[in-house]
């Protein structure tokens, strides 16, 4: 059966395939019989098991497009709690901005702690940013910061 690579998830491990048939088809990275892997609307040649597309290949012909789990398109995951602990404890130094990815903010914060008063304005700025992190949804945090 020949189909189209509908998506990959995160973490490589499972995809969906559109069958020409209509029907939708699950497969994990052994599935592949080709040495390019998945990638997104790679058009596929593939048999079916039980919902499961097994020994799938791209089309002769077609153009596979960058693999969905190329690890140079895919920022690290930033782990929620890791930040919330870093804003809580190094906060004033802006640590947690530099594990997010801000590193302008994360020097500002690094800058403004050389005088008292820039301490007191870090201080409060990284308690809010502690809380921000603790309450935000798991999946906002990691659309905002990877």
């Amino acid at each position: 059966m020949r189909g189209q690579v509908l998506g990959v998830d995160r973490d490589g491990r499972e995809g969906r395939i559109a069958g020409d048939d209509g029907q939708r088809y699950w497969f994990e990275p052994d599935d592949w019989s080709d040495r390019v892997g998945p990638a997104v609307g790679a058009q596929v040649d593939f048999e079916v098991s039980n919902g499961r597309a097994l020994r799938i290949y791209h089309v002769p012909g077609t153009v596979a497009p960058v693999p969905a789990n190329d690890d140079r398109r895919r920022r690290p995951r930033k782990d929620k709690i890791a930040a919330v602990l870093f804003a809580f404890f190094l906060g004033t130094l802006g640590i947690h901005r530099f594990y997010l990815g801000k590193t302008g903010s994360g020097i500002v914060m690094l800058l403004l702690t050389c005088t008292v008063v820039g301490l007191l304005v870090t201080g409060i700025w990284a308690l809010i940013d502690a809380i921000r992190y603790l309450v935000m949804d798991h999946d906002e945090f990691h659309h905002r910061y990877g």
